[in-house]
Parts: C-alpha cells; sequence; structure tokens
C-alpha cells in the first residue's frame, strides 16, 4: 500500500470558496467511483452537506481569529492510498482509510473518506478540513509531513496483513487543479500484469488452473495462436503474453507457479529461487506477518505484537536492508562504533579528571601550606595534629599525587590557570563526543533490537543457519 504526499486544495482563481469546496465533493464523491455513495465514511461532517460545513468552520475560523487569505487560503488537505489490486475489499480500504484520517489528524479536523473502484486499483481519496474542530487554529503542514502520513499508513497496512510498496514513489503535478478529473487510467499491459499477479497470489497448482482464474477474473483467453492472448472487457485489442516479457511471459509464468521463479514486490526481475532462503529477507517477513503462522511466528508472537513487527519491516525497507548480510554487517558495524565512540569518551574523562584532581591538589596544597609549615615546626606534635588534622591530611594527600605524578624539582607544577585553559578544550570535546556517543547507542540499540525481531520471527539465529531448538523443561 502507498500514499501520495499530501496535496491542499486552494480556492483558486475564478471560483468562490464555496464552489471551491463544491467541486471538491463532486469529484471525490461521484457516485460512479463510490459505488453510489457506499463507499463514503466521514467525522464530524456528513458526506451531503460536507461542503457547506467546511465553509461554515472557515467563517468561523475567520470570525474569531480575524484572519483571511483570500484565494491563498487552503480549504483543505488531500491525500491518496492505493492498495495492491485482488487484496483488498472496497469496504476494507474504507475502513483503513477512515483509519489513517483520524489517527493523522488526532481526531481534530472533520474528515471525509472516498474509497474509488474505477481503476484496476482500489484507492481512497481522504480529505480533511483545514480548520480545526474548535475553530481556533489549523492543519499545520509541517516539513515531512508527506513522510508522516505514508509511515503512517504502512504501518496501518501491515498491521491489517497487506502488502506494503517498497519505494513508493510520490505523485508529481503541484496542485489540486492538475489532478482533479485528469487521473490517466493504466496501459493495458500494465492492468494485465497486475492480474496475472494477483491470480498467482490465489496460488493456482497448474498454468491451466491460472488460466481459469484469469477466465474467472473476466478475461477472454485465446490459446490457439502462438501465443496467447488476454481481452479484458471494454479493450478493443487482446494482449499477447509474451509482449509483457520478464516475469510475465508464458515460460516465466509456468516456472512462477512451479516454485522455479520468484519476484519481490513491484519488481521488474525475476530470479532463480533458492532452496533454503528467498533472496529477499522483506519479501520473508511481509509473508510471514501476512501467514500469521509458522512455528518462528508463533515464538515471536508470544514476546512481541503485530504493530512491532510492521516497525520491524519498516526500518528494514526505509534503510535499504533487503538481506539478512545486509542486516548482520550493519548492526556490527553499529556496535563496533559504539564501542569506539565510548572508548574515546571514556579517554576523554579520564583526561578531564585527571586535570580537575591536579587543579584541587594544588589549590588544597596552597591553602594548607602554612598549617602544615606551623605542624613541621611543632615537631609534628599531637596536639597540634588533632587540631588540625583536616588542614593536614589535604597537604599531606596532595603532596602524595605530586609525587605519583611525577612533580618534583626538576618537574614544576603547572599553574591552575594553565590547567583550566587546557581543561576547556577538552571539554567541549567532551560534549561533541557526548552527542555522538548517544546517538551510536540509539543507532546500535534500533538495529540488534530489528535483527533480534527478525531472528525471532522468522526461526532463525543467522541467514542460512537453522533455527535452535526451542528448550523444554521437565
Amino acid at each position: 500500500m502507498a500514499t501520495t504526499r499530501i496535496m491542499p486544495l486552494h480556492i483558486g482563481k475564478g471560483r468562490s470558496l464555496a464552489k471551491a469546496l463544491k467541486d471538491v465533493a463532486d469529484y471525490m464523491g461521484n457516485p460512479l467511483k463510490t459505488e453510489n455513495g457506499e463507499l463514503i465514511s466521514s467525522f464530524e461532517c456528513a458526506p451531503e452537506s460536507a461542503d457547506s460545513e467546511f465553509l461554515l468552520a472557515k467563517k468561523q475560523y475567520a470570525y474569531i481569529t480575524g484572519r483571511d487569505q483570500g484565494e491563498h487560503d487552503v480549504i483543505a488537505y488531500h491525500t491518496r492510498q492505493s492498495f495492491k489490486p485482488g487484496e483488498i475489499t472496497p469496504e476494507e480500504a474504507n475502513r483503513i482509510g477512515y483509519e489513517l484520517a483520524m489517527r493523522f489528524t488526532k481526531g481534530r479536523h472533520a474528515f471525509l473518506v472516498y474509497t474509488h473502484t474505477d481503476r484496476a486499483h482500489i484507492h481512497n481519496h481522504v480529505v480533511w478540513n483545514s480548520i480545526r474542530l474548535d475553530h481556533k487554529g489549523k492543519f499545520r503542514n509541517f516539513i515531512g509531513s508527506a513522510f508522516a502520513v505514508r509511515r503512517l499508513s504502512d504501518h496501518l497496512c501491515v498491521e491489517h496483513h497487506l502488502s506494503v510498496i517498497k519505494d513508493p514513489k510520490p505523485s508529481r503535478g503541484n496542485n489540486y487543479g492538475r489532478w482533479l478529473g485528469d487521473e490517466k487510467p493504466l496501459s493495458h499491459k500494465a492492468q494485465l500484469m497486475m492480474a496475472v499477479d494477483a491470480t498467482l497470489d490465489e496460488k493456482p497448482a497448474t498454468f491451466e488452473d491460472f488460466l481459469v482464474l484469469m477466465q474467472a477474473a473476466g478475461y477472454t483467453i485465446n490459446t490457439k495462436r502462438k501465443h496467447i492472448t488476454f481481452l479484458a472487457p471494454g479493450w478493443s485489442q487482446p494482449v499477447r503474453l509474451d509482449t509483457l516479457r520478464g516475469e510475465y511471459t508464458e515460460e516465466a509464468v509456468r516456472e512462477r507457479i512451479a516454485g522455479r521463479r520468484m519476484i519481490s514486490s513491484g519488481g521488474r526481475e525475476a530470479v532463480e529461487a533458492e532452496p533454503i532462503r528467498r533472496p529477499s529477507l522483506l519479501i520473508d517477513i511481509q509473508s510471514k506477518i501476512q501467514q500469521g503462522k509458522g512455528a518462528g511466528y508463533e515464538r515471536w508472537a508470544k514476546v512481541f505484537n503485530l504493530k512491532q513487527a510492521a516497525q520491524t519491516l519498516l526500518y528494514l525497507q526505509q534503510h535499504g536492508l533487503d538481506s539478512y548480510d545486509a542486516l548482520s554487517e550493519k548492526a556490527a558495524a553499529a556496535t563496533a562504533r559504539f564501542h569506539a565512540v565510548s572508548e574515546n569518551v571514556k579517554g576523554l574523562d579520564t583526561q578531564l579528571k585527571a586535570n580537575a584532581d591536579l587543579q584541587k591538589h594544588i589549590v588544597n596544597y596552597s591553602k594548607t601550606r602554612d598549617t602544615y609549615a606551623a605542624y613541621r615546626k611543632s615537631g609534628r606534635s599531637e596536639q597540634f595534629k588533632a587540631e588540625h588534622a583536616a588542614d593536614i591530611i589535604l597537604h599531606e594527600t596532595a603532596k602524595k599525587a605530586f609525587d605519583d605524578l611525577g612533580y618534583g624539582r626538576d618537574n614544576k607544577l603547572p599553574s591552575v590557570k594553565t590547567l583550566r585553559a587546557e581543561y576547556a578544550p577538552v571539554l567541549e570535546e567532551k560534549k561533541k563526543a557526548n552527542a555522538e556517543y548517544h546517538a551510536a547507542k540509539a543507532e546500535m540499540r534500533e538495529l540488534l533490537l530489528v535483527k533480534e525481531n527478525v531472528d525471532r520471527l522468522l526461526g532463525t539465529t543467522g541467514r542460512g543457519r537453522e533455527p535452535e531448538p526451542e528448550r523444554t523443561d521437565y
């Protein structure tokens, strides 16, 4: 599942606020796209009167705050979700869109979710009012909002056992007017490839079973010619299977059915299946989550929950970790970096402590010099020592520290001023090292946690190794 970037909907030139809102509602709520309005849900507004309610909220906001941006005002915000063909029902898509809107706006904005079924892929249009429900503030389209909504959408996708696009591309175009009513349909070849993928997901046992499922999906199939052709309702010309090339030729489809060829989600190049492990760690994990079964999953599920599985999968995707070896190497490198930074911090701490201790001893030695001289003149009197015990101990401790450090007649003690001047740059370096230390520690912990999650979820302790037997207590 993927989401496009957040698109602000402006009033625009030559139309009123009311007209702008009506244009949005008319396009989004098109009965031909939403199953006669059955696939529309809303929060704190009614689909039939949402344009009027948004307009009223604008007026109340202007009255309370005194702000009015005219034709440059953002009337609402819009994002889209698209789903893999054949993987979700329109009703479930609408529920997920509603959950996305509620969690992203935190229930502070009225919104509508329109689920469209007029394309090869089911998709949602989520629109929320730019004005908050209390009419005192507006939605802030912050830097990184597109990433935030996509990440949230991907989390919901994994939680509902749906596919996640590994590298979703943001939509092009700068504003609502660029795409309003101007979505280009997929080519016939693209539609056929999607249909092939969706049919193969149903695990047909033979190529003949695959053809039966394609016929059930509405395709007219001609197998009498040299190359098999598929004709969908509404197409003027059939499409030959061999023209799709790559993993969609007849030979490739037969290999995919037999398990001799595998593809990654959204990929174009086929790879030969490995006898022990599939080549993509992301596919392994997503498959486990979608299946929700298996010994490794069951052990993992006793400790962790599905949301953590989603976070693990999305972390791997966002950091391009598509193999177990890559994850292990990155975790090992992060661990080594942490230990190196930690040793550097310890070294700086040692320098600072030695400097501070020497400053302290020099000050104590200077302050107690007269008292210690009098103590020596008294013949080291026990009575004098009892009366000035603290000063005498400080002086002797400082003298011993100087001797241990090798300071004497040939090695003069530095001044406190000199030591303070040396202390300052080391302290500054320590502050920078501390920041690096915390960053390295956080990265190491995150990677080790992700690796541990992967090991538990897949039931393995490393690539190509068998999982350790479960411990049994008698």
